[in-house]
């Protein structure tokens, strides 16, 4: 099929890609700016990029008409405006209207779950897209997630930096909330697998793994996997905005990701019953063993995204584009190659470097740098 892929420099959005890709799909991936997307990562023929600002109606007319289903991954989570409810119905609204104009049958929406009664103002805007995206000329299937578990995502990362930083958490109630966390593989595998499934058309179902922790357990479950110790104690005295600048200091968070974060936190996300992963032939995977499966890829370094690949939800600016560019001029460059046999081996050795088996060089400046990182 011919697929148009949204958000493609976002978190779910590139760990999808190289799945459609692999099961034979030709993918166009819209981007605001080619120059942030490595094509040479990819060497598929099937991938095709155009540049397109989904806040800019004008810049969508070079998505091809022939396309088959559309994924809609874009959401202003890290956004720094507070403006961002209409950002994102100006978004959904122009994406509408350009998908209507094309022979697309299915459109993918990534939402999040909102079967609270009072809602965060960002769960809020996602059920306002869907709303939006509803009702089309196309068949919408929503997949609405809570937290994702896997290496680099915000959700994971954040938690790692509590639990690996601090060995005692004096932490706001909001950690009493529960949810029910979902594996990074298995999103991607409702992804994937719901293309040109009818069955889900026009309709909208919860994903989540098969445990329902809160917050505080799952810090817990993930201290006790990392094998560390930690304790929580819970006070009813911290309000939002102290949360949100403790999240910010303490982890690796923005602000803006952090106070949305906060926000939504406060709101239970508990799926609804259904039978999708059981129609769709996916098993889920348990919260400790999801922790396991993105450390072992961490361990590997073969971390496909981060939460922090996406510039922004904001407006474009194209200057920002001159930023990454690596000088030319006035430069010396030294590139060395050897060429190795046994490829695998020669990766394991480098992933092995540290600990007990030690440096190439300088072990007790590596051990005097591993005691600052325990104080």
């Amino acid at each position: 099929m011919k697929i148009l892929l949204t958000g493609v420099t976002g978190y779910i959005a590139q760990r999808l890609l190289p799945v459609l890709l692999e099961n034979g799909h030709e993918v166009i991936c819209c981007v605001r700016d080619k120059n942030r997307f490595n094509r040479k990562n990819y060497s598929d023929s099937n991938l095709t990029v155009i540049e397109s600002d989904f806040l800019n109606e004008s810049s969508l007319q070079e998505i091809p008409n022939d396309i088959d289903v559309a994924y809609y991954l874009i959401h202003s989570m890290s956004t720094q405006s507070g403006d961002f409810e209409n950002m994102e119905e100006l978004c959904a609204s122009n994406f509408k209207n350009r998908i209507e104009q094309t022979n697309a049958r299915q459109v993918i929406y990534l939402s999040g779950i909102d079967n609270a009664e009072e809602l965060s103002k960002h769960l809020s805007s996602r059920k306002n897209v869907e709303t939006i995206l509803s009702g089309s000329k196309f068949a919408l299937t929503t997949l609405k997630a809570g937290i994702i578990v896997g290496s680099g995502s915000a959700s994971f990362e954040i938690i790692r930096d509590l639990v690996e930083k601090l060995p005692f958490m004096v932490t706001p109630r909001w950690l009493k909330t529960r949810c029910q966390p979902i594996a990074i593989r298995n999103v991607v595998e409702f992804l994937e697998r719901v293309i040109g499934r009818s069955e889900t058309y026009n309709k909208s179902y919860d994903i989540g793994g098969p445990d329902i922790l809160s917050y505080k357990e799952m810090l817990l479950r993930f201290a006790k996997v990392r094998g560390l110790k930690r304790r929580i104690l819970i006070v009813p005295v911290m309000t939002p905005k102290i949360s949100s600048y403790w999240l910010y200091f303490v982890t690796a968070t923005s602000y803006a990701l952090a106070k949305n974060l906060v926000n939504s936190m406060k709101v239970e996300v508990i799926c609804k019953p259904n039978n999708l992963a059981e129609m769709l032939g996916i098993k889920l995977i348990d919260f400790d063993t999801s922790i396991k499966l993105a450390f072992d890829k961490i361990e590997q370094n073969q971390v496909l995204s981060s939460w922090k690949d996406a510039q922004t939800s904001d407006i474009f600016r194209e200057g920002f584009s001159k930023l990454i560019e690596v000088p030319v001029n006035g430069c010396f460059i030294d590139i060395r190659t050897i060429k190795v046999k046994n490829s695998a081996a020669s990766l394991e050795k480098i992933w092995s470097i540290g600990g007990k088996n030690g440096w190439y060089y300088g072990n007790w400046l590596w051990e005097i740098r591993g005691v600052l990182d325990q104080i």
